[in-house]
């Protein structure tokens, strides 16, 4: 597996990264909320890309896994940040981003931002916008007031231990929304979703799917697949999207 590396980068942060020299286009894997680069999926798709000869990056946002600073003082802009930072400073050449949950929405803003370097894109469990759409949208008069006087709140997780959600997390939000706009994708894509996620419903998975553009884009509802999509068939179906979107590219 090797040995964890680290990139300074000019926001001040210091991420951990595996880096797995190889053809391209290059596999990034990007994770979700609260997870690391040691995750089940992460792991997997860095042994498959040893033994396939292929390029392959995984990493930690900010206040995840093995990189610097509290997650609590993150966001998803500062994430975007970091990827931005990850991708530009540690590979070459076009990109296959394969993002799992707020990871996809992370995929989606690498997407957006820098569309002449992504050949092709994978989403897992992808959940955009999810800060307003999920937390904000269900949030209790109560829980706005809390958020509002104390800065954060607290939720539980069907997955981990609770999630502490800022006001900072939930403002910066708004500025990094996909579903507002148009959202143009014009290369491969593949989202992937199981039925059985409590995280991320399908519904959410067909609006993303009818609400971006592009010319070969195809979302996979996986009968009882949960959030983690992490078993040994889901994984065949994560290396099989990856097969498509290159095939196509």
């Amino acid at each position: 597996m090797g040995e964890t590396q680290f990139l300074s980068t000019k926001q001040g942060r210091r991420l951990a990264y595996h880096h797995t020299p190889g053809k391209g286009p290059t596999v990034v894997f990007l994770g979700g909320l609260k997870s690391d680069m040691e995750g089940t999926k992460a792991v997997f798709l860095e042994d498959w890309a040893r033994k396939n000869g292929r390029a392959f990056l995984r990493f930690d946002y900010s206040g995840h896994g093995e990189s610097s600073g509290a997650f609590t003082d993150g966001s998803i802009g500062d994430w975007a940040e970091d990827t931005a930072e990850a991708v530009g400073a540690l590979t070459e050449g076009p990109l296959l981003p394969v993002g799992s949950s707020m990871g996809g929405w992370q995929a989606l803003l690498l997407a957006r931002a820098q569309p002449a370097r992504v050949a092709g894109l994978v989403t897992i469990a992808a959940a955009p916008d999810f800060t307003e759409d999920g937390y904000w949208a269900s949030f209790t008069d109560a829980q706005k007031r809390e958020l509002e006087q104390e800065g954060h709140i607290e939720l539980p997780s069907d997955y981990m231990e609770p999630y502490i959600i800022t006001k900072r997390m939930i403002e910066d939000g708004r500025k990094q929304l996909v579903l507002r706009a148009p959202l143009d994708l014009p290369f491969p894509v593949r989202f992937l979703q199981g039925t059985a996620d409590t995280a991320v419903s399908t519904s959410t998975a067909v609006k993303l799917l009818e609400h971006a553009s592009g010319p070969d884009m195809h979302l996979r509802l996986v009968k009882d697949a949960d959030h983690r999509f992490s078993d040994g068939p889901c994984l065949d179906l994560i290396l099989q999207a990856i097969d498509e979107v290159d095939r196509a590219s």
